[in-house]
């Protein structure tokens, strides 16, 4: 069988029985938009994150653009972001009318610093978007700190952080998600939580901001056509919910499974000067996402060709930071220099990472790594 960067299929396989019941159960129940699957996914998920409020909704993008809208950020309004993550994190700011003010991340663990953060701060600042990217949380202590210093809005994306844990200072965990104002989730199928198809969810522990973003989900509405204000039209049907709930009793084991494959990449790789493995900040633990590698000498994309001549894939995360992107063209200075981000964005690689990964397929990926920089 050839390589996978996601096996998602193996996974299905391994769960078959119990999600074939509970898709089953919704179709012979006919409850396919917010049927029972979804308020039971909902309860489960709260308690999980140990989140008051879950407002399931359509997809990550969508959770992100409700939870600006539920803020009342009004237009011009900046909102800070890291330069290095996927387009929507920015992309919705822009969408609402609102400043997208990209900055610099950590080149060892690609996030947000608190200290690219609180540079950025103007008096138009009304939040900040923490991206706990490729799995890991982002140092929430003193961007929480900074963020309240200041009045602005904590919105984590956690899209592919689910499962992991920030470590206070005092020993205490709280996962991702659970930690600022709102924190916005994807269940996009290759995520570590993923649905068979589009979806995402928002988390508070704010009453009254949870009401809002339930009712913006729900075009405006608390009450069925009595509309409060403008929302959107974003649900998790009953068929997503359903299957979430089965594979959330399986996300620990999932996250396990990925850390003992990144850390036999890890050793296999510790002794090739040329790669940087991935950091494991000691505020965080590490779902891993995606195993991202740095190649150091600038044949990063020979490595990606080699890789491919040998039947292994590889994917780049992300080759174009957020300030370079025409679609924010006239929406961020010209001459904004963001080193860390433009020099990532040509050095890093992430290798097939999911739950199915065997001793002998990471074997094959390993050696193939290996004799591009032995040859």
């Amino acid at each position: 069988m050839s390589i996978q960067m996601v096996d998602l299929k193996g996974q299905y396989q391994k769960i078959k029985p119990e999600v074939d019941a509970a898709v089953l159960e919704v179709i012979e129940s006919a409850a396919f938009i917010n049927g029972p699957a979804v308020s039971r996914f909902q309860a489960s998920l709260e308690s999980y994150l140990g989140a008051r409020h879950v407002v399931p909704c359509a997809n990550g993008t969508d959770a992100l653009q409700i939870a600006m809208m539920a803020l009342g950020l009004e237009p011009g309004d900046e909102v800070i972001v890291p330069s290095f993550t996927f387009l929507a994190t920015a992309e919705v700011i822009a969408l609402l009318r609102l400043t997208p003010v990209m900055v610099d991340v950590d080149a060892a663990t690609f996030n947000l610093t608190p200290v690219a953060f609180e540079r950025a701060i103007t008096p138009r600042t009304k939040a900040v978007v923490p991206v706990h990217l490729f799995g890991q949380s982002c140092e929430m202590q003193p961007i929480l700190d900074i963020a309240a210093k200041h009045g602005i809005a904590v919105i984590e994306d956690a899209a592919q952080s689910i499962g992991a844990d920030h470590i206070w200072p005092d020993g205490r965990r709280q996962k991702t998600g659970a930690i600022g104002r709102i924190g916005c989730t994807s269940f996009f199928p290759s995520k570590n939580l993923g649905c068979y198809g589009d979806g995402g969810a928002i988390f508070t522990d704010d009453d009254e901001l949870a009401a809002k973003m339930r009712s913006i989900a729900n075009h405006g509405q608390a009450e069925r056509y009595y509309h409060e204000r403008v929302g959107v039209n974003s649900r998790l049907d009953s068929i997503q919910a359903a299957i979430l709930d089965i594979k959330l009793r399986h996300l620990d084991e999932y996250c396990d499974a990925r850390r003992r494959a990144a850390n036999t990449y890890d050793a296999a790789f510790a002794g090739i000067k040329e790669l940087a493995t991935p950091v494991r900040a000691e505020y965080s633990t590490h779902v891993f996402h995606q195993y991202t590698l740095r190649v150091l000498d600038g044949r990063r994309d020979q490595l990606r060709e080699h890789l491919a001549s040998r039947g292994v894939p590889a994917m780049i995360y992300y080759p174009v930071p957020l300030q370079q992107q025409n679609a924010f063209k006239g929406l961020v200075p010209a001459d904004l220099s963001l080193p860390v981000a433009d020099r990532l964005c040509t050095e890093v690689i992430s290798l097939p990472m999911h739950t199915e990964l065997n001793a002998k397929t990471q074997g094959t990926i390993i050696d193939a790594v290996k004799s591009f920089f032995h040859a």
